[in-house]
């Protein structure tokens, strides 16, 4: 069982080597950090790899094919030729739109090859299939921080989150679907993912995975060996693939250096990733899936000028730089918690868990429900929700009669967890408008009770309450019988919830 200390001591650096990590990587964004372990590289042995992207027994044209750095597109006839090495670990197609995502016995996507590093020449075959449907309208289940550490948790995942998937995915109708576990999937238990696939295989979505610090081999001493068994399932650490208008592109944003891990995009990624952006037209929405958070707004919270290096990723600028031509959103996790941030024309979506607060209640630490979130498609436009396991889609604000939030005793406060600057907070006394709520920073009254303190909760007692952005207050004049907050989403969706003061 993971304690505070060992969560805190596994979980990060310490400050001195944070500062190190820190200013090496912001001095030169796109070189890789060799020997941080003591470990040298040797150059590995080319191999050729010659192959054919199929469909219907028919090759396809213009198909991108990579290993991870380069990026070479099939011909007319769908063959390619791409000269890699034999530490390259993967060959893999990017799916295009319109044509379905084969899947892994498990149910997980399988776009890609293992690259034989004993031989000089391969030859690999990818064969798609037609949707038979337009996929210019689809959907997205987007799963942060499954992280079940035990046998019993992962019932959990199976008795609470499975169900509630299976349901969500009835109620999108005939619309392709596809899922995203987007890191985290296990509390360092990897021997757990066949349960995890399992849980894959009910949904009945194909579902790509991306690579959170606690999916990691952690006795390995490089970041390349550190993923391991994470490939073994899933295979490459990092991809794209096409919906429709839509080009989704999955990360590795995790770098592990032996002893801990930061945030960072190796140059590896980033080379890889300049290439796979040049294959989609400027002004196209890209949607980019990584654990860590890019930027988040945890630092500005806690009153500091930056963010550490577990909780952001220290090169960010790079990423940025190469989404600037696109309509960006980035899907992060890793925080527990509900919340969108703007940077350098981005909108990143920071996602709740589906385990909420590791498994230890029904709430993540800054009150969101337990759950995941929901995006959809129609050419262009994506709009998205957050699911609360257990709730319909209506359920999107919490409310806490006057004196819940001892700071604020004469104010009914409401957490609305997927709040952004584009959503109206409105109130009524009685049924009598009362305007606009004001949104302070605050900490959610249920998870004070339910978090707070070295004791609480007693399943993992170091999870405490977390001061969020999303926390809404009004002061409530005495007499007043009931009260009720109507939100309005950037979408125009309208939801309302109510509260009896007597």
């Amino acid at each position: 069982m993971l304690n505070r200390r060992t969560f805190l001591r596994t979980g990060s650096l310490a400050a001195a080597g944070w500062a190190a990590l820190a200013d090496r990587i912001v001095a030169a964004p796109y070189d890789p950090l060799p020997n941080l372990a003591g470990i040298g590289r040797t150059a590995a042995p080319p191999v050729r790899v010659q192959g054919i992207v199929r469909a219907e027994g028919r090759g396809l044209g213009r198909v991108a094919i990579s290993d991870g750095l380069q990026v070479v597109d099939s011909d007319a006839d769908g063959r390619f030729e791409l000269v890699t090495s034999a530490d390259r670990g993967f060959v893999w197609v990017r799916i295009p739109a319109g044509y379905g995502i084969p899947t892994n016995p498990s149910g997980t996507a399988r776009f890609y090859e293992r690259i034989d590093p004993a031989r000089s020449e391969m030859s690999v075959a990818f064969d798609l299939a037609p949707l038979g449907m337009p996929d210019d309208r689809h959907a997205l289940l987007l799963l942060g921080d499954i992280q079940t550490e035990t046998e019993e948790e992962m019932g959990w995942f199976h008795e609470r989150s499975v169900p509630d998937l299976q349901e969500t995915a009835r109620e999108l109708g005939e619309a392709p679907l596809v899922g995203i576990a987007d890191g985290d999937i296990m509390f360092d238990h990897l021997e757990l993912y066949p349960e995890y696939e399992r849980g894959v295989r009910r949904i009945g979505v194909p579902f790509f995975q991306v690579i959170g610090n606690h999916d990691l081999d952690m006795e390995s001493r490089t970041d390349e060996a550190s993923t391991d068994t994470f490939s073994r399932h899933f295979g490459p650490r990092y991809y794209s693939f096409d919906r429709g208008a839509v080009h989704y592109v999955v990360l590795d944003d995790v770098f592990w250096h032996g002893s801990g891990y930061i945030g960072y995009l190796d140059a590896y990624a980033l080379t890889w990733l300049q290439a796979d952006l040049s294959r989609v037209e400027p002004g196209a929405p890209v949607v980019v899936a990584t654990h860590i958070p890019v930027l988040g707004s945890y630092h500005t919270r806690q009153g500091r000028t930056s963010p550490d290096p577990p909780v952001a990723i220290m090169n960010r600028e790079a990423l940025y730089r190469l989404l600037e031509p696109f309509q960006a959103h980035i899907l992060t996790g890793h925080t527990h918690e509900v919340e969108h941030v703007f940077e350098s024309g981005t909108h990143e979506h920071v996602a709740g868990a589906i385990c909420g607060a590791w498994w230890s209640g029904p709430i993540c630490h800054d009150g969101a429900p337990n759950g995941y979130c929901v995006y959809e498609a129609a050419g262009e436009e994506i709009s998205w929700r957050y699911k609360s396991t257990g709730f319909d889609a209506t359920h999107q604000m919490r409310l806490y009669a006057p004196g819940a939030d001892p700071a604020a005793p004469d104010e009914i406060v409401a957490n609305v967890w997927d709040w952004d600057p584009e959503w109206t907070v409105r109130w009524f006394a009685d049924g009598d408008p009362r305007g606009l709520m004001a949104r302070r920073p605050g900490r959610d009254p249920w998870s004070v009770e339910l978090h707070s303190g070295d004791q609480l909760p007693a399943h993992r007692p170091w999870v405490e309450p977390r001061i969020t952005n999303h926390m809404f207050y009004a002061r409530v004049d005495p007499g007043v019988a009931e009260v009720r907050v109507e939100t309005t989403d950037r979408f125009g969706r309208v939801y309302s919830e109510s509260l009896r003061l007597t």
